[in-house]
Parts: structure tokens; sequence; C-alpha cells
């Protein structure tokens, strides 16, 4: 079996932060699910963009509050907003209530990190200008949502594992970015698995026109039952510009990861394997 889906732009991993990327005046710039209210006593999240404030209210983990909304976005016209740069955001995380670590065994205390947020062309660690950035201009919010990636899923004859090839137009050009993993236990309000990397290594670089292609071998990723199957594919720009091996980053959720492209909600229910 062979199915192809197409990736759709992002800034969103989980709801909260509700978005990886902040602006110039140090709000979330989300794409993504929009936590709205419906009713007295009811929240929903639907698919839109907008500006939100990091004061927004944090409810525990697993549920909903309303996203206070500075405006609403409408990314067939960003005008001038769509100019700005984007930045990452600052360390502790604002706006936060997924307590994981995403690298245990190379910063187990990356939560104590203390760090101004900065322009995402400009954050990577220990850089200095010899060192030669590829791609050393401000990323705005009009680049970003050019981004394109087309996803196909091959169950291979084995019955055991299945084939992920995407192809990207658009990214960032001569970038780094990862490709990770959402299974369907890294929510789970009660007791959440560690996000992974779609196979390593699961780094690529972009060229200069922002195109890229990706392929890796998963081992039995949509179990049957008993398992922890892939629901979603989340392509992440590296403003580190560094890989971290088994995890997909050090400061996660908009530290050093910053979600570009993903399906909108789980997927790949017609696979199964064992």
């Amino acid at each position: 079996m062979k199915r192809q889906y197409a990736l759709r732009v992002t800034t969103q991993g989980p709801l909260y932060p509700p978005s990886e990327v902040w602006d110039q005046e140090g709000n979330f710039v989300v794409i993504g699910m929009i936590n709205k209210r419906i009713g007295d006593h009811q929240v929903s999240a639907t698919w839109g963009a907008a500006i939100v404030s990091p004061h927004s209210e944090l409810p525990h983990f697993g549920s909903l509050a309303e996203y206070d909304i500075v405006s609403e976005l409408d990314l067939t016209d960003l005008g001038e907003y769509g100019d700005q740069p984007l930045y990452t955001l600052p360390l502790p995380l604002p706006c936060n209530n997924y307590e994981m670590c995403f690298a245990p065994q190379q910063n187990a205390d990356s939560k104590d990190v203390i760090r101004a947020s900065l322009p995402l062309h400009d954050a990577v660690p220990d850089f200095e200008l010899e060192h030669s950035r590829q791609n050393a201009q401000p990323i705005t919010l009009n680049q970003w949502v050019k981004a394109e990636g087309h996803l196909t899923v091959e169950a291979l004859g084995n019955q055991r594992d299945a084939k992920f090839s995407i192809r990207f137009k658009h990214l960032i050009p001569n970038s780094l970015y990862t490709v990770m993993a959402l299974r369907e236990h890294d929510l789970n309000p009660l007791n959440p698995t560690r996000p992974g990397p779609l196979g390593v290594p699961h780094c690529f670089v972009s060229d200069e026109y922002g195109c890229a292609i990706f392929k890796s071998i998963m081992q039995n990723p949509f179990p049957i039952e008993g398992g922890n199957r892939i629901i979603n594919i989340v392509v992440l720009y590296m403003s580190s510009q560094c890989s971290n091996g088994g995890a997909i980053g050090i400061y996660g959720l908009g530290g050093d990861i910053h979600a570009q492209l993903k399906l909108t909600g789980a997927s790949f229910q017609e696979f199964n394997t064992k």
C-alpha cells in the first residue's frame, strides 16, 4: 500500500506554547489550531492564523483555554507584517504546559536555562563570523508560509516496515531541518511519551533554492495494537542548526525547534504493521 499526503504550513506543535515562533513585539505567531470560546463554558480549537499574547491563560496539559488574540492573520495578505523577522521563543518557554525533557542524556537541566528571544536566523550556538553562515538573512513570515512538503508513505513487503519519502520546496534556503515522528501517546495527558525522530539520522539540509528530499524506513511504525503508532509527521526548522542524535532538539517547542510543516490531524489509520 502507498499513500500520498500534502503537508501544511504551521508554526505550532502542541497547543501550548501556542506557537514555536515569536514576532518582534514578543507575541506568538500562530498558524495552526486556534483556541476560541464558542459558549459560556466551552472552548473549541479550529485551524486558522492569529497573533496571540504570551499572557494567554495556561490550562493543565490536555485541556483547552481561550487564546488571548491580539489580531487575526490573513495569510494571503500579510502586508507589512509579513516582512518582519521571526524570533525564537525565550527560555524558559512562555505559556508552556508540556513538561517534556527532549534530550535527557544531553541536557537534562534544559528547563533551567534562561535566554532572551533571538532572531530565528541568528540563534546558532558558539558561532563566530569566520564560520561563515550559509544563510544569514532574517527569516520573515512571508518566507515561512511558502514552504511545501509532499509526503509518500509506503508499506513494505515484509509487512513490518514502512518507507517515508518527502519532497520539499520553498523551505528556508541552506538550512538544517529535522523530521519528527509524532506518536499516538506523545500527547497523552496521563503519561506522555517523548517525541522522537523519523529515523536516525533525521536531519536534512535545504539547498540554495529551499528544495530538499528526505527518506527514512521505520520499523513497525503502525502497530495494530499495544504499540505507539506514528500519527503525524512534523518538519522542524532548527534555529540552532544542530543535530541532536535521538533527540529532536535540546530546548524544544520554539527554543531550538520550530514546526514549519505537518499534517493537520492524526493520520495513517489505513496502515497497519506488525
